[in-house]
Order: C-alpha cells, then structure tokens, then sequence
C-alpha cells in the first residue's frame, strides 16, 4: 500500500517561487543567513519563538534560551496556557 504521505530525502530551499533541492551546507547557510538577518534587524520586532506544550521542559527552556540568548528577542510562546 503506497502512502499518501510523502517524505522528505534531501533539504530544500526557495529560489524564486519554487523550491528546490540543496546541499546540506547550503541549507544550513540559508537558514543561518535567514536567521542572522532577523537578529540584525531588530529581532525584537523580526523574530518570534514558538513551542509546544506537549514537548519536554527541557526542549522548551533550550528554545526559550536560543530565542533570548541567540537571538535578543523575548517573543517566545510555547502554549501552556491551557
């Protein structure tokens, strides 16, 4: 039975409109160049963080640090409000 969900095999990155496949080192420079621009601009104002509630305490502190930490930005919601 052939599944309707379908699995990523390699990183993809946009160029354009369209995504295409990429190298390992050229999606995590993209990622890097994407994040790295928001913290340059204010990441107060460019950059939110969101978690899950479901996740472990420990992935939630390690997200809240990187957003805080790395990224200078308190906007950080992980949902444990209900």
């Amino acid at each position: 039975m052939k599944s309707r969900y379908l699995r990523l095999t390699a990183p993809l990155v946009r160029d354009g409109d369209r995504l295409r496949k990429a190298t390992w080192d050229e999606a995590l420079a993209t990622a890097t160049g994407f994040l790295r621009d928001a913290r340059t601009r204010n990441a107060t104002r460019s950059y939110g963080m969101f978690s899950c509630s479901k996740a472990t305490n420990e992935m939630n502190y390690i997200a809240q640090k990187f957003a805080r930490v790395v990224m200078g930005s308190n906007n950080v919601d992980s949902c444990n409000r209900t």
